[in-house]
């Protein structure tokens, strides 16, 4: 019952995500590291979740959060951070709901983050085919 009312509660607050939420790991390499190394690391409803909120969106969204697990050392482990960097750099991911508590990340925010690793490809000189 409560996983269930965990994964309804984030799936409707995923539906109003905000494409702004790029603006804030844009120009910020840590942040960055944060969104990609997020999405490798074991993230799961807490085993005895509190009493879930009422409808409105930042209750729910503080409730999703307080009923989380995931492990800093980890997560700084995986982005090549320090773990006090990452608990700083947390905050703004997780307040402006760039990261989500499912071990996901804002659609935009990973659009975003693809686009750029292809344009890196793009970017690599092109080696010269042989002729035969």
């Amino acid at each position: 019952m409560a996983n269930a009312l965990f994964t309804e509660q984030l799936q409707r607050l995923k539906r109003d995500e905000s494409p702004e939420a790029v603006l804030l790991v844009a120009d910020d390499p840590a942040l960055m590291k944060i969104a990609i190394a997020w999405t490798s690391l074991d993230v799961r409803p807490a085993e005895e979740p509190t009493e879930p909120p009422d409808e409105l969106d930042r209750k729910a969204w503080d409730w999703l959060w307080a009923n989380v697990e995931y492990s800093v050392d980890e997560l700084a482990e995986k982005s090549g951070l320090t773990a006090p960097l990452v608990e700083r750099k947390l905050r703004p991911l997780i307040g402006n709901r760039v990261l989500y508590p499912d071990g996901t990340v804002n659609s935009f925010v990973q659009r975003y983050l693809r686009e750029r690793v292809l344009k890196l490809f793009d970017a690599k000189p092109k080696r010269p085919t042989r002729s035969t």
